[in-house]
């Protein structure tokens, strides 16, 4: 049963999401459901420009597998020259696949030789003062030095040359306030807790040697939470914009909160992007203009009911009418200095941001990928006006601060290449929105591009893509990994060779091949790396793999190793192929290109999330997102990770239920 609070934590009844349930679908709906997808422009779609590509490849054997086709290009990419997954070395770290785990399963499952163990968990006291967690007795300022809820993005940035300290780096992208309150709690208390719980951590780690488990440091000297009631700066292009100013903030130059934050990247000058995902769920909005639909912004979907203690959730007055527009950003922090403004990147442009990952190119310029996590949206890339300098300089480093400032932004278009070459399915264009910071699309003011920046896009055109979340340049080869995780809204009159499935549940990877190895090069190739998919899955191809494969559905975040390997992590198994979400291995190149191993499962209920691979130091790091969401306060769906029996919660403020947390993989 649902708690009984004083606001409702309940979805509008009805909206289920094909791959979730009504409450997880309202907390972070990309996938099909029956709220329609904000995107309903005539523009291409991904699987028409996959028809072609597929189309030559035959069905064998059951009809349940596409067959392999040819490896794609081994020349090298002049950015980053391809090679060899191992050259011949020891694998760094050496696993047996674990087999498909069950749902019911409520544990981290880890090859054998391996353990886990649990470095932080939502509550766990980080600030100096703050208390230790007991779930019965939450108040905003308890949460507010506390490890948040929901963990996402994840990094483990070593800062000693022992490697025996470090910082933990984490987004919170939402709460489940389901299983977070007991029965009873004040509205106001929910409400205001819950801003605490969003945002992100930075926490400083310790540990003995190398190879160690890492524990975290309580009240560290860098230990930082960022919460809702954060203040950030606005630069870029859209700072101070008409479009950005409310009542509270008549500038437009200073948002408070982050919010949703969900993947991300860490930059060569050492700070952490974050991206603003599903911000529209809680504004209450009229809904009655493309710049809100288009957004998903509507009228009486903000259940949570934040207005009611703050009239900046209310974009339906005069006073907060841009509130929305504050949210959807790129932001940039400094885990180095907690005394820093964090900031939100216009320049980047405003959408769903899964994340954003850059790569210094030859010439010095930064590039950003960032992908659109809705469906049929878009795949952007960002290029810096100025030049990386290297150095840890203070010059230097004041000077890389500013990289993602000014810029010029694109979106990206895939076509079919016509060619029977089994090199590559197709080629690909950016087309610019920006051009030397200024707008390029009729009828758009620079400001209105990087503010409506999915209404610009559709004028000029790009492929609709099926839910791209995190998009990954590899440092090894120079290639980008796009993992499109699913698009259940396909019907079956859409199905063609490319698509042998009456729907898209279980997602794909998409590789991108930038022309010349230059990333700043409007131009690229691009290929279908993986389709995913179980043994019942029609129309499945692993980059050219034929031997057996660990099944996988539904890619989200994507991660690289020292070796070059691809790691994938899941988010929708449990729907998709009936087995929990995990974490998996893909070589990118060699002879195993495309041979998927399955290396951890998540609780249940969880999703994997920031996965962060240190092989050289046999260590795997995951954040467990979500565990049990489903339950309840009275009823949990898991006990993970304390494991604390039913009816202790009362004893010494244990909490019997699910935890969120960051965990570490090891070698024994």
């Amino acid at each position: 049963m649902t708690p009984r609070l004083d606001l409702p934590l309940l979805p509008m009844a009805g909206k289920t999401h094909g791959n979730r349930s009504a409450v997880t679908c309202h907390l972070r709906c990309g996938d099909a459901c029956s709220i329609a997808a904000p995107n309903t422009t005539d523009t291409s779609y991904f699987r028409d420009v996959a028809a072609t590509a597929l189309s030559r490849r035959s069905v064998v054997g059951t009809g349940l597998t596409v067959a392999a086709l040819a490896a794609v290009s081994s020349s090298p990419v002049a950015a980053a020259p391809a090679r060899a997954v191992r050259r011949g070395r020891p694998e760094a770290l050496p696993f047996a696949p674990i087999g498909p785990v069950a749902t019911t399963v409520d544990d981290v499952t880890v090859p054998a030789g391996y353990r886990w163990d649990a470095i932080l968990r939502w509550g766990d006291p980080i600030l100096p003062g703050a208390p230790a967690f007991d779930a019965t007795r939450q108040t905003p300022e308890a949460q507010a030095g506390q490890f948040g809820y929901n963990n996402d993005y994840l990094d483990i940035i070593e800062t000693s040359r022992s490697g025996t300290s470090a910082l933990l780096v984490c987004n919170h992208e939402y709460t489940n306030e389901n299983i977070m309150f007991p029965p009873g709690t004040p509205a106001e208390t929910v409400i205001r807790t819950v801003w605490a719980a969003h945002g992100m951590s930075v926490v400083e780690l310790t540990r003995r040697k190398r190879g160690d488990a890492w524990t975290y440091v309580p009240g560290a000297r860098l230990n930082r939470r960022i919460t809702l009631d954060t203040p950030f700066a606005v630069d870029g292009p859209a700072a101070g914009s008409d479009l950005l100013k409310t009542a509270a903030d008549p500038t437009g130059r200073t948002v408070r909160g982050t919010m949703n934050n969900c993947s991300g990247g860490t930059t060569p000058w050492g700070t952490v992007l974050s991206g603003e995902e599903n911000f529209n769920q809680y504004f209450r909005a009229t809904g009655t203009d493309r710049t809100e639909s288009r957004y998903g912004l509507a009228a009486n979907q903000d259940s949570r009911n934040w207005r009611s203690i703050d009239p900046r959730w209310d974009a339906t007055t005069a006073d907060y009418r841009n509130e929305p527009n504050r949210f959807g950003w790129v932001v940039e922090v400094d885990p180095t200095d907690p005394t820093s403004t964090p900031v939100k990147h216009t320049a980047m442009g405003r959408f769903k941001h899964e994340g954003a990952n850059v790569i210094i190119n030859d010439d010095g310029h930064v590039v950003a990928y960032m992908g659109d996590d809705e469906r049929f949206d878009y795949l952007y890339r960002f290029v810096s006006r100025d030049t990386f300098r290297p150095g840890n300089s203070r010059k230097a480093r004041a000077h890389n601060l500013g990289l993602l400032s000014a810029g010029d932004l694109s979106v990206a278009r895939l076509t079919g290449d016509g060619a029977e070459d089994g090199v590559n399915d197709g080629t690909g264009q950016w087309i610019p929105l920006t051009r030397d910071g200024q707008s390029v699309v009729p009828g758009f003011s620079t400001e209105e591009v990087l503010v409506y920046t999915r209404l610009a896009a559709d004028v000029v055109q790009p492929t609709k893509m099926d839910r791209p979340e995190d998009v990954q340049p590899s440092l090894h080869n120079g290639r980008i990994y796009v993992a499109c995780t699913n698009n259940t809204a396909r019907t079956a009159l859409q199905v063609d060779e490319a698509n042998p499935r009456p729907a898209n549940k279980d997602g794909h990877v998409v590789e991108l091949v930038p022309d010349g190895g230059d990333h700043r090069r409007d131009t690229f190739t691009w290929n279908l790396f993986l389709i995913c998919g179980d043994e019942a899955s029609a129309g499945r191809y692993f980059g050219g793999w034929t031997g057996p494969v660990s099944p996988i559905s539904c890619p989200d975040n994507v991660a690289f190793d020292s070796e070059g390997n691809l790691w994938v992590s899941t988010d929708g198994q449990p729907s998709a192929i009936k087995k929990s979400d995990g974490l998996f291995k893909v070589p990118v190149e060699g002879a195993e290109r495309g041979h998927v191993q399955q290396f951890l499962a998540v609780p249940s209920g969880a999703e994997t999330c920031g996965p962060v691979v240190h092989d050289r130091d046999g260590s795997v790091f995951v954040a467990v997102q979500h565990p049990g969401e489903d339950g309840s306060w009275a009823a949990p769906q898991s006990r993970f990770p304390d494991f604390v029996p039913a009816g202790s919660t009362a004893s010494a403020g244990q909490f019997a239920g699910p935890r969120p947390t960051v965990v570490q993989v090891t070698r024994r």
